[in-house]
């Protein structure tokens, strides 16, 4: 589990024509260890570019961002991203696709595939280890990019919408899922959604941001106990803040398409 802070974070982007995009300006956060945070807000609002610097993809052009006070400047084994897309490698099966991260390091294969098929086990694919990605489901190619994730064993779990894709009913599945896993592994996790009931069934807290620039607007708590079974969502006090962030996120929009 790890702390991590951004401080008074901005990032300018220099456009192909000239001028500049501000997408983040003087964000400052801190997410506690072993907490589960969601970011949403307006569209082009900065959260997946907020993800990307966090994960050292994306350098900032102002301010830090440290993990246990150690700042972040590029990608590293303590970070371990989930995009939207499982970009699974169609040639390797289950268990082969879930070491690659682990071949990567120098992980002896014997180790690797002993490693990958306990972290199989977890999120839930425990007799597909030799199916090869056109023969999963969506819902099970995500499961599958989790594993592969989590199987390097990062201090912090970032993850990109990674159920946009899916259909209504494997999205809420998977969100269920995603946090049995998360409450086995106990990992420091950042999810980026536009969903808002996926980001109040999910977090500990929700960040709301404004729209670009990106700031934060506000910081939700939810404090619906854990576990969480799926027949949380239906719990009125879910509703009531899935209501609060709505607003916030309505009166985050830019005033040319405010509703």
């Amino acid at each position: 589990m790890a702390r991590i802070e951004f401080v008074d974070v901005g990032v300018t982007y220099r456009r192909r024509g000239g001028g500049e995009t501000v997408a983040l300006e003087r964000v400052s956060l801190a997410f506690e260890p072993g907490e589960f945070i969601c970011v949403v807000g307006p569209s082009g609002c900065g959260k997946t570019t907020l993800l990307h610097c966090l994960d050292g993809l994306h350098a900032t052009t102002s301010g830090r961002i440290l993990i246990d006070g150690r700042e972040i400047t590029a990608p590293g084994r303590d970070r371990a991203m989930v995009f939207q897309s499982a970009s699974l490698m169609p040639w390797r099966n289950v268990v082969r696709n879930v070491t690659y991260g682990l071949e990567l390091q120098g992980v002896p294969l014997n180790e690797a595939i002993g490693r990958a098929e306990s972290m199989i086990e977890l999120v839930g694919l425990t007799g597909f280890e030799d199916r090869h990605p056109g023969e999963l489901s969506g819902g099970m190619q995500q499961r599958v990019n989790l594993a592969r994730a989590l199987v390097i064993d990062p201090e912090v779990i970032l993850l990109d919408e990674p159920f946009a894709a899916l259909d209504a009913q494997t999205r809420e599945l998977m969100q269920t899922e995603l946090l049995r896993v998360w409450d086995a592994t106990k990992k420091t996790a950042v999810f980026i959604t536009h969903q808002i009931s996926e980001a109040v069934y999910l977090a500990d807290r929700v960040v709301v941001m404004s729209a670009r620039p990106g700031r934060v607007k506000a910081i939700v708590p939810v404090p619906i106990p854990r576990p969480r079974p799926a027949s949380a969502r239906r719990d009125p006090q879910m509703f009531a803040i899935e209501s609060e962030v709505a607003a916030l996120i309505d009166r985050a929009q830019p005033e040319s398409v405010a509703v």
